[in-house]
């Protein structure tokens, strides 16, 4: 078996095809779009490699045959934000073989090494870490959009060679269209706020789309940068996350609770984009693009994606939460003939306990969970998994 770096057309391609065969016959893997997964490796289009760098390889057999890849990365801000320096490993995918396994592991930890890292995540992205971030250990349907989706033995090649539980990721899910019997206590602080003129719940028009970027950077920045591993949003970062959103976007999803004309909170979901993609075999050309539009336009995408939920922390615990979600499901989400009859709610930590509690109690229900797992190189030193919020 040979290690190859990728830096070329033909190593490039077979980068993608490893995953194309490896899933050939897997009914529930939707393959990714080719575009987004170069974007993450290319400097140009990835805001990353100004503080970073990457590396991607692919493992041949003895004849020569592609079964298996794998990609190292840092980042130098976040990086030294632990007590070990940290870089990260992703796009893992390899054959039912501890030595081939082992071999692209060991790649990614010598490249580390050589750059100054103590430790390793993964499997994760060189970049936000909502998208491909994550061991899939349970629950194997199909795959969000940029979600990892992979083979159950990838849990026991990793955990062999010493990879440890940082954290876990949990994605509920729940019907749109049906009542949930919320607890006495959720609805009645939720039934404060409602209550409350103060506060206004509601989805963004068409119109305040270009300014809804403003909206949710002020809550983002109050209720999640300094978290570990996240950084104060940019007004141009938020205004760059809305411009992509903006294509695909329905209003009805993207909701927000404001309090005296202040944005406090927000619960932004989008269509479920890989009910989509998956008819386009990895491909966006001319041809996939208006077959996706057309797709999109028809209705055949009835299943919303939460990706972000937040709430500003003088407006936590006094029943904002509960509102967004009751003012949501009865305005919208119960009315007859809205398209979306289910919503995935995404990439929920478990050192985020709180969130968890809100997500249970408005009926979802546990879906799927990934890993993202932390090695050591030196193993003498203690393991630490992610704080609790």
């Amino acid at each position: 078996m040979r290690v190859l770096q990728v830096q070329d057309k033909y190593t490039q391609k077979e980068f993608l095809q490893v995953a194309v065969k490896l899933y050939a016959e897997e009914k529930n893997w939707i393959r990714p779009l080719d575009k987004d997964i170069e974007a993450v490796f290319d400097p140009s289009k990835n805001k990353n490699f100004r503080n970073g760098e990457a590396i991607r390889w692919i493992l041949v057999d003895d004849n020569n045959k592609s079964i298996g890849r794998v990609a190292a990365f840092i980042n130098q801000k976040t990086a030294k934000s632990y007590d070990q320096p940290t870089g990260g490993m992703g796009f893992f995918e390899c054959v039912n073989d501890q030595e081939a396994a082992f071999l692209l592991f060991d790649t990614c930890k010598a490249w580390l090494e050589e750059r100054g890292m103590e430790a390793v995540d993964g499997p994760i992205n060189f970049g936000d870490r909502n998208n491909w971030w994550g061991l899939l250990v349970d629950g194997y349907y199909e795959p969000n959009y940029q979600m990892p989706y992979n083979f159950p033995y990838y849990q026991k090649l990793f955990e062999a060679y010493g990879f440890k539980e940082f954290f876990k990721q949990f994605t509920y899910q729940r019907p749109m269209g049906s009542e949930v019997d919320f607890t006495p206590r959720f609805y009645e602080r939720a039934q404060s706020t409602l209550e409350n003129p103060d506060y206004e719940f509601r989805h963004i028009t068409k119109k305040e789309f270009k300014i809804a970027h403003e909206y949710f950077r002020q809550v983002y920045n109050k209720a999640w940068a300094g978290h570990s591993g996240v950084k104060p949003m940019t007004e141009q970062q938020a205004k760059s996350t809305f411009t992509k959103l903006k294509p695909i976007a329905d209003v009805r999803l993207v909701w927000f609770a404001f309090y005296k004309g202040e944005p406090v909170a927000f619960f932004i979901s989008i269509p479920e984009l890989n009910q989509l993609y998956k008819h386009l075999n990895g491909k966006w050309n001319l041809l996939s693009k208006l077959k996706f539009l057309y797709l999109l336009k028809t209705g055949a995408c009835n299943k919303g994606l939460g990706i972000v939920f937040g709430v500003t922390p003088d407006h936590q615990k006094k029943g904002v939460e509960g509102g967004l979600v009751v003012s949501y499901v009865k305005k919208l989400a119960w009315k007859k003939g809205f398209q979306y009859t289910d919503i995935e709610m995404n990439w929920i930590g478990d050192f985020n306990p709180k969130m968890i509690r809100v997500v249970e109690q408005i009926g979802g229900k546990l879906l799927k969970t990934h890993i993202t797992y932390r090695k050591l190189f030196d193993e003498t030193k203690e393991f630490q998994r992610a704080p609790i919020l």
